[in-house]
C-alpha cells in the first residue's frame, strides 16, 4: 500500500481558503494554506484524485527534496544528491521551472532553472555517460523548483499542463476569464446546484460550465486528455482507473436551471459550442439576451453571477454601464443573489447599491473586487448589510460589446 506523502497545490490569490475546503472534502489530510497555495499529505491515488476533481487548483506539486541553501553552488550540489534514475529515464526528456524569493539569489528565475538543468544533466552524465534532453513543450517529467530565502523545495509536477486547461474550450472571446478563477469564484458563492443560476454576461460560458460541473459534481479535469502523472515511471494506470471511475460514480443531477445571456450573437455561439464541448448542455441554456432588457422569469431562489466588462480591455463608459447594472438587478431581479468581479472599483459605485460582501480576488494581474449584492423580493426597501470584515485583503447597444469572458 503506498504510503502519504506531501503536496502543495497551487491557486490563485484569494482562493486558498476555498481550495484548501475542496482538498478537506476530499479527503486529504494535514492541509494547511499558505500564500497563493495548499499543502496536503495523501497517498498516490490521492494525488489522481486531486488533479481530476480539485476545481481552484492550478497544479499538483510532489516535493522529492526539501533542505537550505544559501547560494548557487548550493543549489547546484543538492540537486545533484537527488536520485534522479528514480524519476528519469537517461533516454527521457525533462523540463524545469523555477520561483526565486530570496536576497541570497540575485539572479532571475530563468538562471536557477539552466543552473537546475546543469545540475541534472551531469548527474547523468557523471553516471551513465549520456543524459536526457530537455523538452519545454511536452517533457516525460517537469521539475519545479521553488527557492523561499533559504529554503529550497524540488518537487516534480504531476499536473503538466496548468490545471484551468480543462479541455472543453475552444472558443473564447477577447478576454476568456480563467477556468479557476470562474470555479473559484462560484464555489465563494456558496452555489450548490440547489437553485437557479444565471451569468447575465456570459461571454463564451466558461463561468456556467464551471457552475454546471459543481451542481452536478462532475470532476474538474474529466475532460482533460493528459495529466503529467501518467508518464513518470511509478504511473499505475489500473488505480488511476479506479479512482478516476469512483468520482464517475459520485455525479449527480441538479433540477434547476442555469443559464447564460449575451447580447453579442458571436458570444452566445462560442459558449453554445463550449457547452456542447464539456457534454453539458443538457443542463445549460445559452440565449441571446441584453440583460438590461431582460427580467427574472424563473420561480424561487437564483444566483446570478458574472464578469462584466472593466473598461481595461473594452471601450465603455464604465459609470453609466454599472449604473444599468444595479439599475436593472435591484427592478427586475428581486429574489436573487447577485455576485460580479471587476478592477473598475470607481466605477463598482454606481452601481448603487450596498454589498454584504466584498472579496479581494486577482484576474490576470488585475486586482480586483468580488462583490455579492442580497436583492429582495416585492417594494421591500433594500436592506444596508453590515460590510463583510472577513474578506479577504492583499453604454449599452444593439452592436457586438462582448462581456469580459
Amino acid at each position: 500500500m503506498d504510503k502519504d506523502f506531501k503536496m502543495t497545490a497551487t491557486t490563485l490569490f484569494g482562493l486558498e481558503g476555498v481550495l484548501a475546503e475542496e482538498l478537506k472534502n476530499l479527503g486529504a489530510q494535514d492541509v494547511k494554506e499558505a500564500v497563493r497555495s495548499v499543502s496536503f499529505r495523501g497517498d498516490k491515488g490521492f494525488m489522481y484524485k486531486a488533479n481530476i476533481a480539485l476545481r481552484t487548483a492550478v497544479r499538483i506539486l510532489k516535493p522529492i527534496k526539501i533542505c537550505k541553501i544559501y547560494d548557487e553552488e548550493d543549489l547546484y550540489d543538492a540537486i545533484q544528491k537527488i536520485k534522479w534514475e528514480n524519476y528519469l529515464e537517461t533516454e527521457g526528456t525533462f523540463a524545469i521551472g523555477a520561483v526565486v524569493n530570496s536576497k541570497n539569489f540575485t539572479t532571475n528565475s530563468h538562471y536557477i532553472s539552466l543552473k537546475s538543468k546543469d545540475a541534472i544533466a551531469d548527474y547523468f552524465r557523471h553516471k551513465y555517460s549520456k543524459r536526457p534532453n530537455v523538452d519545454l513543450k511536452y517533457p516525460d517529467v517537469k521539475i519545479h523548483i521553488h527557492i523561499q530565502k533559504e529554503w529550497l523545495t524540488v518537487s516534480l509536477d504531476s499536473s503538466g499542463d496548468s490545471l484551468h486547461k480543462r479541455g472543453y474550450r475552444t472558443a473564447t472571446n477577447i478576454a476568456p476569464i480563467n477556468e479557476v478563477l470562474a470555479a473559484g469564484m462560484v464555489l465563494l458563492s456558496g452555489y450548490t446546484g440547489e437553485e437557479n443560476f444565471i451569468d447575465p454576461m456570459c461571454g463564451s460560458g466558461t463561468i456556467l460550465i464551471e457552475a454546471a460541473m459543481i451542481a452536478n459534481n462532475i470532476p474538474a479535469n474529466i475532460n482533460r486528455k493528459l495529466f503529467a502523472f501518467e508518464q513518470w515511471k511509478d504511473y499505475d494506470e489500473e488505480l488511476y482507473f479506479i479512482i478516476q471511475e469512483s468520482l464517475l460514480k459520485k455525479i449527480r443531477s441538479s433540477h434547476f436551471k442555469i443559464m447564460g445571456f449575451d447580447k453579442a450573437p458571436s458570444a452566445v455561439q462560442k459558449a453554445i459550442a463550449n457547452v456542447e464541448n464539456a457534454n453539458l448542455d443538457e443542463f445549460i441554456g445559452v440565449h441571446h439576451v441584453n440583460f438590461f432588457n431582460s427580467k427574472k422569469e424563473v420561480f424561487g431562489n437564483t444566483t446570478i453571477l458574472f464578469n462584466p466588462p472593466y473598461g481595461e480591455r473594452l471601450n465603455i463608459d464604465a459609470e453609466e454601464f454599472y449604473k444599468k447594472i444595479g439599475d436593472t438587478l435591484k427592478n427586475n431581479y428581486p429574489g436573487s443573489t447577485a455576485w460580479l468581479i471587476t478592477s473598475d472599483t470607481d466605477a463598482l459605485k454606481a452601481v448603487g447599491l450596498r454589498t454584504s460582501r466584498r472579496i479581494a480576488l486577482k484576474n490576470a494581474d488585475l486586482n480586483c473586487k468580488f462583490v455579492k449584492y442580497d436583492l429582495y423580493e416585492g417594494t421591500r426597501k433594500f436592506k444596508e448589510p453590515k460590510e463583510d470584515t472577513d474578506a479577504i485583503q492583499p453604454a449599452d447597444s444593439d452592436g457586438e460589446l462582448q462581456s469580459e469572458d
